[in-house]
């Protein structure tokens, strides 16, 4: 049984920083791609970093220069290092797994991952 568990998020002012930790159980995140997603209240959830198993990232342009993606395959953990904070950033984050390897779908897409996390709160005041 696949589980992926989100921690690390809060509350902080803008311009701080927060770091998300993804862990996997019963999935080795090394396998496929992971990916990063939030959705804040009254909108659609939103890509927001993915990494491949080659290491390749890709980031929306919302948050290109101030978040970086991480994977620690040893400990099998997914990091999402969240740094420039603003309130825009606010929503719940979610961890996500592709494990069927939908490569035809875009790395930030929704549709392309089957396993989800239960999502953790950020939420950043001005």
């Amino acid at each position: 049984q696949v589980q992926l568990v989100e921690t690390g998020g809060g509350s902080v002012q803008a311009g701080g920083s927060l770091r998300l930790a993804c862990a996997a159980s019963g999935y080795m995140i090394s396998s496929g791609n992971m990916g990063w997603f939030r959705q804040a209240p009254g909108k659609g959830r939103e890509g927001v970093a993915a990494i491949d198993s080659d290491g390749t990232t890709n980031y929306a342009d919302s948050v290109k220069g101030r978040f970086t993606i991480s994977a620690d395959n040893s400990k099998n953990i997914l990091y999402l290092q969240m740094n420039s904070l603003k309130p825009e950033d606010t929503a719940m984050y979610y961890c996500a797994a592709d494990s069927l390897r939908r490569r035809w779908w875009p790395p930030l897409s929704v549709a392309r991952y089957n396993y989800w996390g239960q999502g953790t709160q950020v939420t950043v005041s001005s």
